[in-house]
């Protein structure tokens, strides 16, 4: 082994080829020796210090932890060698990982090599079984639309075929130097098993990530540039309306008791992120339609607790969010502006750990006040949710158990005469009947089975709708998930 990894240290030049005329600090290493220049090299970079100062005892053995050690030394070098070099030592250094871990260099620092690439992702199978009734059928307002009809509800309900479904994801994660990564990213659709269309026809791959993370500041401060996951309200809220990829730009202060952010950006998913575009037929004319929205945030977070309550955290945060929806006609090139206005979405959350226990609550409120002339309800959405213990990937055999309720007013009312569907794209299990005017229950467990594969298994209960006897129906969901 020993003469493995020197020969591997030494044939990446790391030390810059320090010196040729360094003393050998080693009596039993001869000047003819076949090693004698790279152990040299070695020895004056402090990659390898030999037994008691004077020996090196080239026919010995080494220990892992003695190849770890070397390898660690070498990567304090890593800025003086090529890509090349670099490669090789990061090749060492993922073979003797464990054994850097134990002598305090932690895995997860070593991504942050410069030069490094490193992929990682997930696959996901998924059953989804959702009953209920459609939400019931609603007009829109003439003022609301410029269209005055009446609109058929979208079908939530999920069965047969459509139960399954899976998705892989891949994540390219560079350090370009000690401040500044890239990440590229590409995900499939949740593909559904009732997707009859050829494999070689489907458009099921796309974008999902692509930013720049710059740190800066003594480290306080992060810069997030492109194409990322954005969840409103923070990492630690729920994720009510949106948790999904988001284009844009964030700057964050972050130190050990108080985290602050700003955002400007587009959301790409869901109603508000252009799901809705396409060409629709009406009244003898066919419209091409475009809806999206941006929105600019702001949070502001603080962390406490010690002990058992460690990693405690209270939020409060603020979004505007800026519709555009427009329809224009094939026929004369009309263009019908929905007329839609900025509204307001404030929020606040408090995550408190105690020892196995973490309690999350969630409040936010939409205030629409009037879109396209149209007087609607400002609505409520309040969330709480309770769990024990925690399911690692990393480490097989550990779960947790959760429970949580729900109480979410139609995110767009008007008198109970117009309930609108849910138009984010959530970052919680849910589907579309459970997360706007209901009130619901949900419980689950996640289990970890072996590393790096976990089963999750979620269950909606008691669920009712706030408005009208729509019945919303319950969700049953089983996955399994695989990272790397």
């Amino acid at each position: 082994m020993k003469t493995k990894v020197l020969a591997a240290l030494a044939a990446t030049m790391a030390v810059g080829a320090t010196c040729a005329f360094a003393a050998n600090p080693f009596v039993d290493v001869p000047s003819d020796s076949w090693a004698y220049k790279s152990v040299v090299e070695l020895a004056d970079a402090g990659i390898i210090q030999g037994v008691d100062g004077q020996y090196f005892q080239g026919n010995r053995n080494i220990t892992r932890y003695e190849a770890a050690e070397m390898v660690a030394k070498a990567m304090a070098h890593m800025d003086k060698a090529s890509v090349e070099q670099r490669a090789l030592i990061n090749k060492l250094a993922d073979e003797y990982a464990d054994e850097l871990n134990n002598l305090g260099v932690r895995v997860s620092a070593l991504e942050n090599r410069v030069g490094n690439v490193k992929l990682t992702g997930d696959a996901r199978v998924r059953y989804i079984n959702q009953g209920g009734e459609d939400q019931k059928s609603y007009t829109i307002k003439e003022g609301l639309t410029s269209l005055n009809k009446t609109v058929e509800p979208s079908d939530h309900r999920v069965k047969n075929d459509d139960s399954w479904s899976y998705r892989f994801r891949i994540r390219a994660n560079a350090q370009i130097n000690d401040r500044t990564k890239a990440v590229y990213g590409i995900s499939t659709n949740n593909v559904s098993f009732a997707n009859n269309n050829t494999a070689s026809n489907s458009k099921d791959i796309f974008t999902d990530r692509a930013y720049i993370d710059y740190n800066f500041g003594g480290n306080n401060w992060d810069l997030m540039v492109g194409r990322y996951q954005y969840n409103l309200g923070g990492d630690r809220a729920y994720g009510y309306f949106y948790g999904d990829t988001f284009d844009g730009a964030q700057l964050k202060y972050q130190n050990d008791k108080f985290a602050a952010t700003a955002g400007y950006g587009k959301f790409k998913e869901g109603y508000v992120g252009g799901s809705l575009n396409g060409t629709y037929a009406y009244d003898g004319d066919k419209y091409d339609a475009t809806a999206s929205a941006k929105t600019a945030y702001g949070e502001l977070e603080g962390f406490f607790g010690g002990g058992r309550a460690a990693g405690s955290a209270i939020g409060v945060y603020y979004n505007k969010i800026m519709p555009d929806a427009y329809a224009t006609s094939q026929k004369t090139g009309e263009k019908l502006d929905a007329g839609l206005d900025n509204f307001d979405v404030w929020g606040a959350y408090a995550s408190v750990n105690f020892g196995k226990w973490n309690a999350l609550a969630n409040y936010e409120q939409y205030k629409l006040d009037k879109q396209a002339g149209v007087d609607l309800d400002d609505a409520d959405v309040w969330i709480g949710k309770l769990t024990y213990n925690k399911a690692n990937f990393a480490t097989p055999k550990s779960w947790d158990a959760w429970v949580e309720y729900l109480n979410a007013d139609p995110l767009v009312s008007n008198n109970n005469d117009y309930v609108s569907d849910f138009f984010g794209s959530t970052n919680s299990w849910r589907n579309g009947n459970l997360l706007s005017n209901v009130k619901s229950w949900g419980v689950g467990v996640d289990y970890t089975f072996a590393k790096n594969a976990q089963f999750q298994v979620m269950q909606s209960f008691a669920s009712s709708a706030k408005q009208g006897n729509n019945d919303p129906g319950e969700e049953t969901r089983a996955q399994f998930v695989f990272v790397f």
